[in-house]
């Protein structure tokens, strides 16, 4: 009992230092959440019933709070939703993998030696015979950096060889933000780089430390159903075959070519670096790819500017989780997704219901619920390349995934590691409610890189995804690492991730009334974010700057 009360009077002290705070009823998020986190709502995975009815309700309550419809146009009118079209690709039958080193011949295993992706080109087989392996670094092109690890090399019929994370996340310091993984650090830009320089695939080195997980995440997460939103092009963005391969492999077939792995990863450290072709070293493949569209929703619903109506700040929440799957002990199998990501749809949704009741700001704010965020941050992805309302007139992004259910924290946090104004006026803001910043204590772990914020950040539109923090008023940093201990090592991803009476939804409400004031300062304001200096998405930005003037 003396928790109960404390709590409520700990979040009236934070909100009484900030003046005229628009405030937030923590038993309507815990409803919300309650909601959408039922065996009722399927564990909400998209195309299914499960997201017939989250699409349902996250409308229902929309209409609700008073605001009009976002989406797509369809006949003249503008409905409540996005279509989503989305690529489904599966391995079929067996994954033939040979590599030859001119004197002999070994037969490599799907999920051992190396974990080959279902092709997402839109090849219905993959099939290549003795094609040459090249070693191209951290395959990182970065003009802004005056770094090239490609040199011209030429990489059609080739299988290009490329390290994970950046060229000096093993010094600690250098171009590229020392520990901090950069986008070039990501395995999705390595992809999309061998992709557009005409690679016949991409080999991606797996190594613990820089990728921040161990072989079983990779194999696990590259040898099932892939998904990728529908593009007109695909094979721009996806070369016939991406895949991983173990260190203790690649180290070897180094080796056979007369190279050695350490001092080929340290010369691809410099920008000294070029190509270097593993002579003798070919593979040769051949599987079969089952490819489908599936088709899901977005969720959009606006306000319109009073002012400045075509200009946009954009919250957004997934509103997808994983649906049903095997069974745990308890023979339960609806992961229901209550803090992922139940808890972000509750904020959007109180978010637009205190826009609702309040004046309408100068800009327009929309209120964005993506799909497939599970499946690779598909929903906003999707968005970012066919937004309803240009990038360019959109001023800011605030993403909300995965918030704490439980009490005030001293401290807030963002997804990864980046510089921009839009933190700093974050920060600023947060100095009203006494909260200070916690900066990503792994930002080699490429968090950023992780949340529907990203999307947009790589297309250069100034965005965040905001997070909890886990310094708690009641208990401190103990409290709150061990919370976020348990939830990720018991329920994250797990049918135990389920809503609970225990949660007071006291912190995320006092967050929320900061997320809502950064936001309506954006939205009232005719300021423009932008990203530091040394960004690799600034340069993105500022080719659409004329549109803003």
């Amino acid at each position: 009992m003396k928790n109960a009360i404390l709590l409520p009077l700990m979040l009236a002290a934070f909100a009484a230092h900030a003046q005229n705070a628009t405030t937030f009823d923590p038993q309507r998020l815990s409803q919300h959440v309650k909601v959408l986190a039922s065996d009722e709502f399927e564990g909400r995975a998209p195309n299914t019933p499960g997201e017939t009815r989250t699409v349902a309700y996250l409308i229902e309550q929309f209409k609700a709070a008073g605001l009009k419809p976002g989406g797509d146009i369809v006949k003249g009118t503008r409905g409540w939703t996005q279509d989503v079209p989305l690529g489904r690709f599966e391995i079929k039958g067996p994954v033939t993998l040979t590599l030859k080193d001119g004197k002999k011949s070994e037969t490599f295993s799907q999920g051992e030696q190396m974990a080959v992706r279902a092709a997402m080109n839109g090849a219905r087989r993959v099939q290549f015979k003795d094609a040459p392996l090249v070693f191209v670094g951290y395959g990182v092109s970065a003009p802004e950096r005056r770094w090239d690890d490609f040199k011209g090399a030429d990489l059609k019929g080739k299988l290009a060889v490329v390290l994970i994370n950046d060229p000096d996340f093993e010094s600690g310091e250098g171009d590229f933000g020392g520990k901090a993984m950069t986008y070039y650090g990501r395995w999705g830009y390595k992809y999309e780089e061998m992709a557009r320089r005409g690679a016949l695939g991409t080999i991606i080195v797996h190594e613990t430390g820089p990728a921040s997980y161990g072989w079983p995440t990779v194999k696990n997460s590259n040898t099932n159903v892939m998904y990728d939103i529908v593009r007109k092009e695909p094979g721009k963005s996806h070369a016939p075959m991406e895949a991983w391969i173990q260190r203790d492999v690649i180290v070897d077939l180094f080796k056979r070519a007369g190279l050695d792995f350490e001092a080929a990863k340290k010369q691809a450290q410099t920008r000294e670096f070029t190509p270097l072709p593993l002579t003798g070293i070919t593979l040769s493949a051949g599987y079969a790819v089952d490819a489908q569209v599936i088709k899901s929703k977005n969720v959009a619903a606006r306000i319109e500017g009073s002012e400045r109506p075509k200009q946009t700040v954009l919250y957004s929440a997934h509103w997808d989780h994983l649906g049903i799957g095997a069974p745990n002990a308890s023979g339960d199998k609806i992961y229901n997704g209550a803090v992922d990501n139940g808890t972000g749809l509750a904020a959007l949704l109180e978010l637009a219901r205190a826009y609702g009741k309040a004046p309408a700001p100068k800009r327009s704010v929309v209120f964005l619920a993506v799909t497939a965020e599970e499946k690779g941050l598909l929903g906003s992805e999707y968005y970012a390349a066919n937004p309803i309302y240009p990038l360019a007139d959109t001023a800011g992004v605030i993403n909300m995934d995965a918030l704490s259910p439980n009490g005030p924290a001293r401290t807030f946090t963002i997804s990864g590691n980046a510089k921009l104004d839009l933190l700093d006026q974050l920060v600023t803001k947060a100095q009203q409610w006494k909260l200070t910043y916690a900066p990503d204590p792994k930002p080699e772990a490429g968090y950023f890189f992780r949340s529907d914020h990203f999307p947009f950040a790589k297309r250069g539109v100034p965005a965040i995804s905001y997070g909890s923090g886990r310094d708690w008023v009641d208990g401190g940093v103990a409290a709150g690492d061990a919370s976020e201990k348990a939830y990720t090592n018991n329920d994250y991803h797990q049918a135990s991730d389920e809503w609970s009476a225990k949660w007071p939804f006291t912190g995320m409400a006092r967050d929320l009334e900061i997320v809502y004031s950064l936001g309506r300062d954006l939205a009232d304001s005719g300021t423009w974010p932008n990203w530091s200096q040394d960004s690799e998405f600034r340069v993105v930005r500022e080719k659409t700057a004329g549109q803003r003037k």
